[in-house]
């Protein structure tokens, strides 16, 4: 479909035959020979002299050719413009950070797969949050990983393949023994610093108590509170383990999504964990925005184009020798 970005400019057609008809025409003096007997000559003749002029005639190609140019000119004023096809955008209408647990307690070959076997609890997370974050398909997401201390493995960003590449790359003790629940949530509001949707969702995954933080997780919490992060714990392990290192502190990771309106999740196999990912998605749906536009392509080019080549065969029909046609002249008194 072709639309017009400025049709007012078709106002502008009928401006050369307004100048021809009203405006003053244009004048010029040029020289002429003194004839010393010109009284005698035109008594003889029997006319009377006085000033006039000589008006140069336009042949009927002439006028068409100029009409057809500003024509032409005009349509390129009003910027001719192409409509494509309809597209859509989406952008993302929530960021999502998940941070996980790498500390050494990670280890542990206690945690449940589907076909019942028993697997390290970094590899069933990985299992079961691979099909979670591949839902995730508009939205932007980051990857933190905390041990002794926190780290971000992958920025915000919509690239889901390299952040579950650099989820499968993630092993346990790369960010040291200990768990530092405290100081993953802090690094996570930092990353929450340059989002601009109002939408923030931290998920929180730990099978420890805090041990390393330099900031308490509940303190934490309430500063994320304050951003407006919603944060969802997840605990995974054993809350009775005699280490406690590596015991889930339930209730502080149920004081930490409770100070932020969030919810705590207790999984300790695959298939609750799939679960609890199922009522994540459920309790916080994929957020996206779409936008619908019809890109626009200019055409301006083709008529003042045409426009010039025409100008140009015209002047080049006047120059060559033999296709010059002398203009008629006409004395006007």
């Amino acid at each position: 479909m072709i639309d017009f970005a400025a049709p007012w400019a078709f106002v502008l057609l009928p401006l050369p035959l307004l100048v021809w008809k009203f405006a003053p025409a244009h004048r010029e003096r040029v020289r002429a020979l003194r004839v010393p007997f010109f009284q005698q000559l035109v008594q003889a003749i029997g006319i009377k002299p006085g000033s006039g002029a000589v008006v140069l005639d336009r042949s009927r190609w002439q006028w068409l050719l100029g009409a057809l140019i500003w024509a032409l000119i005009v349509t390129a004023l009003a910027r001719p413009e192409y409509e494509g096809d309809a597209v859509t955008l989406q952008k993302p209408a929530r960021d999502l950070i998940v941070a996980v647990d790498i500390s050494g307690s990670m280890e542990q070959e206690d945690f449940i797969a589907g076909d019942g076997q028993k697997l390290q609890r970094l590899d069933g997370v990985k299992q079961v949050l691979t099909p979670f974050l591949e839902g995730r398909e508009g939205e932007r997401v980051a990857l933190i990983v905390f041990g002794t201390k926190a780290f971000v493995q992958a920025p915000l960003t919509t690239d889901l393949d390299t952040v579950l590449e650099l989820l499968q790359e993630t092993d346990v003790g790369m960010a040291g023994p200990h768990t530092a629940l405290g100081d993953a949530i802090g690094l996570a509001i930092r990353q929450f610093e340059s989002s601009e949707v109002e939408q923030r969702l931290l998920i929180l995954l730990s099978d420890g108590s805090d041990t390393a933080s330099t900031m308490s997780p509940i303190n934490a919490a309430a500063i994320a509170a304050q951003r407006k992060v919603k944060i969802l714990t997840i605990g995974v392990g054993d809350p009775d383990s005699e280490v406690e290192e590596n015991r889930v502190d339930v209730d502080t990771l149920k004081a930490i999504a409770r100070r932020t309106g969030g919810q705590f999740y207790f999984a300790n196999d695959e298939k609750a964990l799939a679960a609890v990912y199922d009522q994540i998605d459920k309790l916080a749906p994929k957020m996206v925005d779409s936008e619908t536009y019809r890109p626009h392509h200019s055409l301006a080019h083709w008529p003042m184009g045409l426009a010039l080549l025409l100008g140009l065969l015209a002047l080049v029909a006047r120059l060559l020798p033999g296709t010059a046609r002398i203009a008629q002249r006409r004395t006007t008194p």
